[in-house]
């Protein structure tokens, strides 16, 4: 058993990717499990992980500049076996820890450099100035840890060239969130966005869509929106009447729409950093057995259309995302055996379940002492009377 402390400044305490499926995972393999946040809600242990709570940041540049430092003390005063990273501003934090001759993970959520090109506020040579810096940054810290994670495939042949031992732990759905099939008897004419709303990821598309409803569909978007302007601007879409916003739901909340629903919107744009990404409610759209809606991506195609669970469209095409709608809401029974189509391949490949075992896999590489001590407890365990 090893003792492991997760590190994020930016993430909430209940995070699905770091608490709910990693942390929970490695707590259940034996090992003891510490959350270190930064949201002010205290310190607790739930579901046998300890969350340590360094206090809310006053805003981002708080978060960068005393957050991260908050965190770093934290994680040196617990003495841990290895820490895993969750944050690119963590890198430095991460790189102290390596001096006082720590185990070091850094997990890749997202390609940083690929997220800075597509960064609509910044000009073209700034985009590329930062994009080129972090990437060197990025690059000289995870050679000098003791492992690296990734979140997608991709990510992970970018890393696997600067570490030999990197691994992808995929955002794949958790089978018992979504137990049973769907009861399509009890349908309602709609269809779900569950995801952050802004303009990068298809709402003044989806919205128009709505007006070019030809079936009696309407829209059950659930997420907050990235800024007020952009709320009051599609609020006055003539679409926004098929609309019924939720804003933030609990994981209960998600899954009683998706419930509800007759298809799964993923409809973002073709931005870098889009391309190649795994979008979990994609995962848990098909865990529903609901048939998605998803943009025209080649990586998404394959999974989508390779599956017959869904349909993949041009995501800057309202027309052409209202024709999908109405298609699955005219015909139940084809959004029906697509959604089993999408749930049985979630049951048989895309599952956390698979991703769990590759996880404790990597912990015992990069822990090789612990991982050997396990063994023996077991072999002692099992010889028991």
């Amino acid at each position: 058993m090893a003792n492991i402390v997760h590190l994020t400044s930016a993430h909430p305490r209940y995070d699905t990717r770091i608490f709910i499926k990693q942390c929970r995972s490695l707590n259940e393999r034996g090992h003891d499990v510490t959350l270190v946040v930064a949201d002010g809600l205290g310190d607790e242990t739930i579901d046998g992980v300890r969350i340590v709570d360094v206090g809310r940041p006053a805003g981002r540049l708080d978060r960068i500049l005393r957050a991260t430092r908050r965190v770093l003390r934290a994680a040196l005063r617990l003495d841990a076996d290895v820490y895993q990273l969750h944050d690119p501003e963590l890198l430095p934090a991460g790189l102290r820890l390596k001096r006082n001759g720590k185990r070091v993970i850094f997990d890749s959520h997202e390609d940083v450099p690929a997220q800075l090109l597509a960064k609509p506020y910044l000009g073209r040579v700034s985009r590329l100035t930062l994009s080129r810096a972090f990437r060197l940054y990025e690059d000289y810290a995870c050679r000098r840890f003791d492992g690296l994670i990734a979140a997608t495939p991709f990510i992970r042949e970018r890393l696997a060239r600067l570490h030999p031992h990197t691994v992808d732990i995929n955002n794949y759905p958790l089978l018992q969130e979504f137990d049973g099939p769907s009861d399509w008897d009890r349908k309602a004419t709609e269809v779900c966005y569950v995801g952050s709303v802004s303009a990068i990821r298809g709402i003044r598309e989806l919205v128009r869509a709505c007006e070019l409803l030809h079936s009696p569909a309407r829209l059950a978007l659930v997420g907050t929106f990235s800024e007020p302007a952009l709320e009051r601007e599609i609020a006055r879409f003539p679409g926004w009447s098929r609309v019924q916003a939720h804003g933030h739901l609990d994981r209960i909340g998600v899954r009683q729409v998706m419930q509800r629903a007759m298809a799964g919107l993923v409809t973002l744009h073709p931005v870098v950093n889009y391309l190649d990404a795994l979008p979990v409610k994609m995962f848990e759209y098909m865990a529903a057995g609901l048939p998605v809606i998803a943009s025209r991506f080649p990586l998404w195609q394959d999974i989508v259309e390779g599956n017959q669970c869904g349909v993949c469209v041009d995501p800057g095409n309202p027309a052409a995302i209202a024709a999908a709608i109405d298609h699955f809401c005219r015909h139940p029974h084809i959004a029906r055996r697509m959604g089993e189509n999408g749930r049985r391949a979630v049951h048989t490949r895309y599952n956390w379940g698979s991703e769990a075992n590759k996880l404790a896999a990597f912990y015992d590489a990069v822990l090789p002492d612990a991982a050997a001590a396990s063994r023996a407890r077991q072999g002692v365990h099992a010889g028991c009377p």
